[in-house]
């Protein structure tokens, strides 16, 4: 495991390169949260954080900060270590994935090649280097899957089991503004697993368990009104002022948009923030293909059994969180989707190494006839299908070393995704001997946190900085770190893409 895992975070130093506004504030306020018991703003061991300032300002979600701020309590703060964190999150899920791929099939084969296809899904990898909080859907998705799995094998529900539903289903909501969308849809999909009176009640204790951990977010709401609804505002083309009808047909529209086969396995997100965009796309088309296979398995064969239903369920759901806002295919917001498209390549694993004399080995299902190696009731030969899944893993195989060559060629090139150039920016002003050193926010927005963070790694004393608000002229001689222009009459001191270096006369 820790040579897989240096292997899956080889070249994390410099792919993706610097640190992005986002990940500096996670960092930030995660670092001030471990050492002083608050955010840069708000009260102590808060429900949400307050970040960034003035017309920036946002709230970020509990999980990843208090996550983080357990690391920082052991290590220094790093750009290192926090990527170092997100791809551990990241390479946990995927294992975990495979984990509950060889618990559904009864293979420990079938598991090896899920996990394995889960590591070398660009989705996955590429999202699992960046560092704030969206990281995390994968892992939750996936144990709450473990959790949904594990009740229904028993015809009855006790304590632990509604316990570990409710947890995993109140971390996926906590955890990004897509969990607040996706975990409420994920606990509706149990109401597949009531096929009996008593199962009923526990569907329902678990909906109620659940509703009791949404009451904090609730009272925040009521407290801070409209806080949590204004990214979704800014992201989203549905609004309450609108009428139904419109809102229903935007939503559609975007629904459609996110299926779209060309971003998925083609171009990826179009943010060269969130994907290479010479990598190819989010997801293979060798895997794609027994996606497509398992598909028509479960549609077909095992449509009756609820594991299935709820995944057939949850594969839909997952689009959700994406096509209530206005980017297409944007791959953060999507990130359960690839989630439940590789469970959907076990039913066809299983179908493609079966022997014909035999039923599948599957824990999650009766005894079946050998017809299910049957298409349209046509019998194929066991030769031919373990030729196909082999043209298929050898393809996969390609399609990763294609996507890591372009990845590490291009992907340390995103300097200016990443804010690259305020480091440049930064350097230059610590070593002018003006203190303190007026951190301004222009058009470009809210970059200085970076100074913050950079500070902080440094152990230089956060005194050195003041924020210059919106408005307000800095004292005669002082140096501005901006992301806006250079006022009339101030003297140039650097220009690093977006940031400006000034001195006021």
């Amino acid at each position: 495991m820790g040579l897989l895992f240096t292997a899956y975070t080889s070249g994390l130093t410099k792919n993706p390169p610097g640190f992005f506004v986002d990940e500096s504030c996670t960092a930030y306020n995660a670092y001030l949260l471990a050492h002083t018991g608050a955010g840069e703003f708000g009260p102590r061991f808060p429900l949400f954080f307050e970040v960034y300032r003035g017309e920036y300002v946002q709230y970020y979600h509990p999980v990843e900060e208090y996550l983080l701020a357990a690391i920082f309590l052991f290590l220094p703060p790093s750009i290192v270590v926090v990527r170092l964190y997100d791809a551990f999150v990241m390479f946990t899920a995927c294992l975990l994935l495979g984990l509950l791929a060889r618990q559904l099939s009864g293979r420990r084969l079938i598991g090896v090649i899920v996990t394995a296809f889960a590591l070398a899904t660009p989705w996955f990898f590429e999202i699992g280097r960046l560092a704030w909080e969206v990281h995390l859907v994968p892992l939750l998705t996936v144990l709450y899957l473990h959790a949904v799995y594990r009740v229904y094998r028993k015809e009855e529900w006790n304590w632990l089991n509604v316990t570990s539903l409710v947890f995993t289903l109140a971390l996926l909501t906590y955890c990004y503004a897509s969990g607040r969308v996706l975990g409420p849809l994920m606990a509706g999909g149990l109401i597949f697993f009531a096929t009996n009176r008593r199962r009923l009640l526990a569907v329902g204790l678990t909906w109620l368990s659940y509703g009791m951990t949404l009451i904090p977010m609730f009272l925040f709401s009521r407290n801070h009104p409209g806080v949590l609804l204004k990214r979704f505002l800014e992201v989203s083309s549905l609004r309450p002022t609108k009428p139904l009808g419109e809102n229903l047909s935007n939503f559609i529209l975007r629904f459609v948009e996110d299926q779209n086969l060309t971003g998925l396995l083609l171009t990826g997100d179009a943010h060269a923030r969130h994907h290479v965009q010479s990598a190819g796309g989010a997801f293979f088309y060798s895997v794609f293909v027994l996606v497509v296979i398992g598909l028509f398995i479960v549609i077909v064969r095992r449509w009756r059994d609820p594991w299935w239903r709820f995944v057939l369920y949850g594969l839909v759901a997952a689009i959700v969180p994406g096509a209530i806002t206005n980017w297409p295919f944007h791959t953060l917001r999507l990130l359960a989707w690839p989630v439940f498209l590789l469970l959907l390549t076990v039913p066809a694993i299983e179908w493609l190494i079966a022997r014909s004399s035999q039923s599948t080995a599957s824990e999650s299902l009766p005894a079946k006839s050998s017809t299910e190696f049957k298409i349209f009731e046509a019998p194929v030969p066991r030769f031919l299908r373990l030729s196909i899944l082999t043209c298929l893993l050898a393809f996969a195989a390609v399609e990763t070393y294609w996507f890591q060559a372009a990845s590490r060629r291009d992907g340390p090139r995103r300097e200016a995704e990443f804010d690259v150039p305020y480091k440049d920016a930064y350097e230059a002003a610590v070593k002018q001997p003006s203190r303190p050193i007026y951190l301004e926010d222009g058009r470009w927005g809210p970059a200085y946190i970076h100074a913050l963070w950079y500070a902080t790694m440094e152990k230089r004393p956060t005194s050195q900085f003041a924020y210059l608000k919106p408005g307000t002229k800095p004292p005669s001689g002082a140096v501005v770190l901006s992301t806006g222009d250079t006022p009339e009459g101030c003297q140039d001191i650097m220009h690093a893409y977006i940031y400006r270096l000034y001195k006021v006369p």
